[in-house]
């Protein structure tokens, strides 16, 4: 049964057509990805499916009593609303009384567990949600709260991050549990893995999706169906990504054997015509007739595609030296003593959470940020290349135009021929007649490429991206790449996007605990993949119960404990000879397993008890603080039996 219909929707912008009579229909259990070029008009149909611009003609219509939610790309809050008030606004009577119960709990913790009027709210508010049968919604929150790095609740919305509001702009989408979850761009901002794990809950949702993204796994993994905006029209393919870019390309091959057949035809047809017809038949006439029918028949033209062919300077021996370098912003150490030589052809990815330093790194290479310890030496010959994730030099007031040719009037290509700055904007798919447009009128998109048009203008032999992959569509995207694997200077690429760096790098940089960097050879899901195996041995091992599977999502999230001499493999690509078990670690190895199943007994105890204790404040909070005791050692326990359980019967 369809929860969405389009239908003959249409819609204009700059008074010129985004899409015309889109007509589309969506399951209730479908899970749809919508994707286009920058510009085509993404963005503006998910707002129509929404409800929050109307199209100039058609309709898009809900089926009755079901209900939207839509996220936006960059979402705006009230600066006084507290995280949590923004969580639970807007939700049923359920999703009410548990965003009251949640701060009423919040505010009791914040006035030490002792105020009598709290906790009587607290007891009330407790009774309401198990009336109405709320409680695995509140477990529900916790989980999607904690995967997304939710901490502090009580925090108000004017001072949390573009990062930390987009967290909350989904925690809240996902709270509503709506029968067609609207998500733009969901995946920005948000670190590998936490979009992993948003993977794996929108590969279980019970609802509708439908979703623009330019993450071409996360399109792989979650989509059933991918609708793309191509020439202004809307065209299905059935099942994932991977399944559209076979059937795009056997299309692009239809198109061009009828391209080639209909061009020997008007070859013949032309070459008959210019002998002359002596005739004067009704059949030689018709021939005639439907020859020039076919020269005047529009062709169908490959859309316009980016061009990237610019040049990069020559690259001495020395290039960068990063010695000893640290950061600290107050207590919190952003990198602790890191020190690299940057190598001829060095392809480097740098990963970790959000906030953890990565942009600072970068920052302090540039020279934009003065490190507190070590220096940075640079190479005579370097011409660095700086894409910043904020696009900083971006000038809202300047024309497009006047922003190139701030660079150069005219620009050598890689082949050394020179082109001028209107046909360099060209190639990057910006017309003449947005030349002179405002920057500040450009779609988000339409910034990106021209900020990486004004980078790449410098001929730079060193690149940093940081976050490239925002706000650009995957065409774009593929473009990018294809220009960056011929590109013959060093990148250094901070980024999310796990397909991006698959294809691009050959060395890690990841942020750890504590300002540490550590090295690793390979690209992220070689990374990932000994991560995996790290673990994966477990469950064959049997393993206390429950315990394997949690080793295992354990390592898609956080890396598991290693020795040194493991860390030294992983970086060098190479694999020591495989150790045993002293027989004091077999010996532990056994009290672990012990421990571990113990802990998931109580733990499994306690939650069963929550709900009934529910009225009683003290009893509930002395619960709760044992259960997170609990899991706290247990992950401990965890991650040191999952190192031992590695080298068992060996």
């Amino acid at each position: 049964m369809n929860v969405l219909s389009v239908d003959n929707v249409s819609k204009k912008y700059r008074d010129a057509p985004l899409f015309e009579s889109v007509t589309f229909g969506v399951e209730s259990d479908e899970k749809v990805g919508l994707i286009g070029v920058n510009g085509s008009g993404k963005s503006t149909l998910l707002k129509i499916v929404a409800g929050i611009v109307e199209p100039d003609t058609g309709r898009a219509a809900l089926a009755r009593e079901r209900q939207v939610a839509y996220l936006p790309q960059n979402p705006q809050y009230d600066p006084d609303q507290t995280i949590l008030d923004a969580v639970f606004a807007g939700g049923n009577t359920t999703m009410r009384i548990l965003g009251d119960y949640e701060a009423a709990c919040h505010d009791l913790t914040e006035a030490g567990g002792h105020d009598t009027r709290l906790l009587e709210r607290v007891a009330a508010l407790s009774h309401e949600l198990e009336a109405a049968g709320g409680w695995a919604l509140e477990n529900d929150a916790r989980t999607v709260l904690t995967q997304l790095g939710i901490d502090d609740v009580g925090i108000k919305m004017g001072a949390a991050s573009g990062g930390q509001a987009k967290r909350v702009a989904i925690a809240h989408a996902l709270m509503l549990r709506p029968d067609l979850l609207i998500m733009d761009e969901p995946t920005n901002q948000l670190d590998a893995d936490t979009i992993a794990w948003l993977e794996e809950y929108l590969g279980r949702y019970a609802g509708a999706l439908l979703l623009v993204t330019h993450d071409r796994y996360f399109l792989d993994r979650v989509t059933t169906r991918i609708l793309e905006i191509d020439r202004r029209a809307v065209r299905s393919f059935s099942g994932n990504y991977s399944d559209y870019v076979r059937r795009k390309e056997e299309i692009e091959a239809e198109r061009a054997n009828a391209a080639q057949k209909r061009e020997t035809i008007m070859r013949r047809e032309l070459a008959w015509l210019q002998q002359g017809a002596k005739a004067r038949s009704t059949k030689l006439k018709d021939r005639v007739e439907r020859a020039r029918q076919m020269m005047n028949a529009p062709v169908e033209r490959p859309a316009a595609e980016l061009e990237i062919a610019m040049g990069s300077s020559r690259l001495g021996k020395k290039i960068l030296e990063i010695d000893h370098v640290s950061k600290s912003y107050g207590r919190q150490a952003l990198i602790r003593d890191f020190s690299y030589t940057l190598k001829p052809s060095d392809r480097i990815g740098v990963i970790g959470p959000n906030g953890c330093g990565k942009t600072t790194l970068l920052d302090i290479i540039t020279g934009r940020v003065q490190a507190d310890a070590g220096s940075v030496e640079r190479g005579q010959t370097v011409i660095i290349g700086y894409y910043d994730q904020e696009a900083r030099e971006l000038p809202e007031e300047r024309r497009v135009i006047d922003y190139v040719r701030e660079v150069a009037e005219h620009t050598e290509l890689a082949d050394g021929s020179r082109i001028n700055a209107s046909q360099l904007l060209e190639r990057f798919l910006f017309p003449v007649s947005v030349q002179y447009d405002l920057i500040g009128r450009l779609s988000g998109g339409e910034r990106r490429r021209l900020y990486l048009l004004r980078v790449l203008m410098a001929s730079p032999n060193v690149l940093l991206l940081d976050e490239p992959t925002n706000d650009l569509d995957i065409t774009t995207l593929i473009t990018l790449e294809d220009y960056l694997d011929s590109f013959p200077g060093c990148l250094i690429v901070v980024s999310h996007d796990r397909y991006f760096l698959d294809r691009l790098v050959d060395k890690i940089f990841k942020f750890e605990a504590e300002g540490r960097i550590s090295q690793y050879t390979g690209n992220y899901s070689e990374l990932a993949q000994t991560r995996d195996d790290f673990a994966q041995p477990n469950s064959a091992r049997g393993g206390p119960a429950g315990s394997a599977g949690k080793a295992v999502r354990r390592a898609n999230n956080e890396p598991l404990a290693r020795s040194q001499s493991t860390k030294s493999e992983l970086q060098s690509g190479t694999a020591g000879t495989p150790r045993r078990l002293s027989y004091k670690e077999k010996r532990e190895l056994q009290e672990v397993e012990a421990r571990i199943n113990s802990a998931e007994t109580r733990a499994a105890e306690i939650e069963a008890e929550l709900p009934l204790v529910a009225s009683d404040y003290i009893r509930l909070q002395a619960l709760t603080t044992e259960l997170e005791s609990l899991r706290s050692h247990l992950d401990r326990d965890i991650e040191r039996w999952a190192e031992l359980a590695e080298h068992a019967d060996r």
